[in-house]
């Protein structure tokens, strides 16, 4: 499966964006799916969410009540909407998709198989 971050761009604080992430070659319907982010000089970190099976989602501390984890109907296309933004936003923004998986794997980076290229945020203060 391929996937293709977008959405992307920059947003002054308090501002909203919403991300997309489109598959191909594989629905994402049944799979988990995941948002990352790498700001510079900092390792790649959790951001939010979503167990196939179940539909629940899971987010990080610094980005619940704020952000949001989608999927569409088809199961093609994972969203991240992002609304109060703050400068500590700023990063470049993977999606991720991979099996089922358990709650404790929700959160790790190496649950996930398949990933997109990243999509840059920019949140001025």
């Amino acid at each position: 499966v391929q996937l293709q971050a977008s959405g992307g761009g920059l947003v002054q604080t308090g501002g909203s964006l919403r991300l997309s992430c489109a598959a191909s070659g594989r629905t994402l319907s049944s799979g988990d799916v995941g948002w990352f982010r790498q700001a510079p000089g900092k390792e790649r970190e959790f951001v939010a969410s979503r167990r196939g099976r179940d539909r629940m989602t899971y987010y990080s501390d610094s980005v619940k009540g704020r952000f949001t984890i989608s999927r569409d109907n088809a199961g093609d296309t994972v969203y991240l909407q992002m609304n109060n933004l703050k400068p500590e936003d700023t990063a470049v923004y993977y999606c991720a998709a991979g099996r089922n998986g358990i709650t404790s794997e929700m959160r790790r980076a190496r649950h996930y198989d398949y990933w997109g290229q990243g999509t840059q945020v920019t949140v001025s203060s």
